[in-house]
C-alpha cells in the first residue's frame, strides 16, 4: 500500500494541543497567513529547510587553512 506523500499532494493529520492550537491561531489572526494549518506549514518547512541546509555547508575554512590560522596563533602565543 503507498502512502500519500506532501510531493504527491497528500496530506497528514497531526494533532496539536488545544491551548497552542489557540496561541497559533491568535498570530494567526495578526499575520498574512490565512490558517493555522498554513502557518505551521511554512514555520516546519523554516525549520526543517534551515537544518537542511546547515548540514549541506561546508567547513568555513579548509585543512590548509586551518593549519595557517594554528600556526599564526601560535606564533602569538595564542596557542601552545
Amino acid at each position: 500500500m503507498k502512502e500519500e506523500g506532501a510531493k504527491e499532494g497528500g496530506k497528514k493529520a497531526v494533532f496539536l494541543p488545544a491551548e497552542l492550537y489557540g496561541r497559533i491561531e491568535e498570530r494567526v489572526r495578526a499575520t498574512e497567513f490565512r490558517s493555522v494549518e498554513e502557518y505551521v506549514t511554512f514555520v516546519l518547512e523554516e525549520v526543517l529547510g534551515g537544518e537542511e541546509e546547515s548540514e549541506e555547508e561546508e567547513p568555513t575554512f579548509s585543512e590548509e587553512e586551518e593549519e595557517e590560522v594554528k600556526k599564526r596563533l601560535r606564533a602569538l602565543g595564542y596557542l601552545e
